[in-house]
């Protein structure tokens, strides 16, 4: 396979905040692998909570160059080409979850079939995407829903001094179902009593409400909590998983946190067999992240896919996400296509 990296900037519609930034552009970087005159593509975006730039990204793809020369996917399947480049990429799960994006839209490619369909899913069933609100005022959030109607899902990003205010405003504007994250911006306390307050306000769940180290707060919300609470920063590898028992009702996996598609079927795997609820949700990315996302959609009780729909303008064709309901193209592998 042939190993090319792009970088681009991602510009936002609004500014994008939560409880510890703030942003109006989003740098990534697009993995793409050739082969046979096809190409497959991923995509890991820059993060600075977990210290992950267009540098660091393009140098961890650079360092596996040589491992990818000769292999091929009609030969060795995607599972284990991770496998194989997992060792030099331990520390950049970014990094490895873009290339193995990119190997299972290849491989789906090369075979001529959705990747779903490789993996023998059916999309009779699958979840309905929230559309995210970030912190901003109060009129501003109202004025985002919005700008955003008919969503059947809305997350709303809490974190301030108004977080009851704010869903009150924003239910008096829809029906819709909200989930709220917290992205580690309360105390345990404020999370038991917002729960009581949330639940009477039509909200399915909080996501990630305190640090992600704080497992005896975590415990505490976990027996007290009027609504199940979900992990995010707190569920970042596979072995996280295991250590969210009994802390947490379910788990948001990050494809890049988790280093791509392969181990990310696994945490759902183990997260079902301990009983508990599993999400996959989105960085704000482009079209190239989302349409991998879109591959789980069969596995999981809810997904947070509406990155690219938060951008002024996307750099790739391929899965869709209209109101919530993912629109498939008629594109095998993850049905991706670079538009510049």
């Amino acid at each position: 396979m042939n190993l090319k990296i792009h970088d681009f900037e991602l510009p936002l519609k609004h500014p994008f905040t939560i409880s510890r930034e703030s942003y109006t552009v989003q740098p990534t970087v697009i993995v793409e692998l050739e082969q046979n005159g096809l190409s497959g593509y991923g995509e890991a975006t820059t993060n600075r909570y977990y210290d992950v730039s267009v540098d660091s990204l393009r140098h961890a793809g650079e360092s596996v160059r040589t491992l990818l020369d000769g292999v091929s996917l009609f030969d060795t399947t995607p599972e284990q080409l991770w496998e194989h480049l997992k060792p030099t990429l331990n520390e950049n799960p970014f990094a490895l979850c873009a290339i193995d994006q990119a190997a299972h839209d290849l491989w789906g490619k090369l075979n001529g079939k959705p990747v779903f369909e490789m993996w023998g899913l059916s999309m009779e069933a699958a979840p309905a995407s929230c559309f995210t609100i970030g912190i901003d005022s109060i009129a501003t959030m109202v004025a985002k829903l919005q700008e955003m109607p008919g969503w059947p899902v809305y997350k709303i990003k809490l974190g301030t001094e108004h977080d009851v205010e704010i869903i009150r405003a924003l239910r008096s504007e829809t029906d819709a179902v909200f989930r709220v994250d917290a992205n580690c911006g309360w105390t345990a306390a404020e999370a038991v009593e917002n729960s009581i307050e949330l639940k009477n306000l039509g909200v399915e769940f909080i996501e990630q409400p305190l640090k992600a180290d704080d497992w005896d707060g975590h415990k505490t919300i976990f027996a007290d909590s009027a609504l199940p609470i979900l992990a995010d920063e707190s569920c970042i590898t596979e072995c996280d998983v295991d250590r969210c028992v009994s802390y947490f009702h379910g788990v948001n996996i990050k494809l890049p946190k988790a280093g791509g598609l392969t181990p990310a079927r696994r945490m759902i795997e183990n997260a079902r067999r301990q009983g508990m609820k599993v999400m996959v949700g989105c960085m704000t990315e482009s079209t190239v992240g989302i349409s991998a996302i879109a591959q789980l959609l069969p596995m999981l009780d809810y997904v947070d896919m509406d990155g690219a729909a938060l951008l002024a303008s996307d750099i790739a064709s391929g899965v869709k996400v209209e109101k919530g309901i993912c629109q498939f193209p008629s594109v095998p592998g993850t049905g991706v296509a670079l538009l510049r």
